[in-house]
């Protein structure tokens, strides 16, 4: 007996094949076997311009970017080193002088 991998939605352990197809009978998702490993692939996260980002690079701002709930503006040209890539919506997590923590969006940044 193959034993067939959980469902991607729900991880139900029931599922079966039905033709080329495979089924979650608790939550009725539909996929293909060849759809199975592309959830496990890297999130690429890139600039403005088209270029990956990763860990540790130097990024400069390409828009005056207004700082939530401060008067502060992080201008255009800021500098920032050393970014951390993180999920979700503002997937930059750096320190910016005189501004401090905060995270930012990939398409507001070039890099470096």
């Amino acid at each position: 007996m193959t034993t067939l991998p959980p469902c991607p939605q729900c991880n139900c352990e029931y599922t079966y094949e039905d033709g080329a197809q495979w089924v979650c009978p608790e939550c009725a998702h539909e996929w293909m076997p060849a759809d199975a490993g592309a959830d496990d692939a890297v999130n690429i996260i890139k600039d403005a311009v088209g270029n990956v980002l990763a860990d540790g690079d130097t990024v400069t701002v390409i828009k005056d970017l207004k700082v939530k709930g401060s008067s502060l503006v992080v201008k255009v040209g800021t500098k920032v080193r050393n970014i951390r890539l993180v999920d979700g919506d503002h997937d930059i997590d750096c320190k910016i002088d005189g501004i401090g923590q905060m995270g930012l969006k990939s398409e507001f940044v070039k890099k470096a």
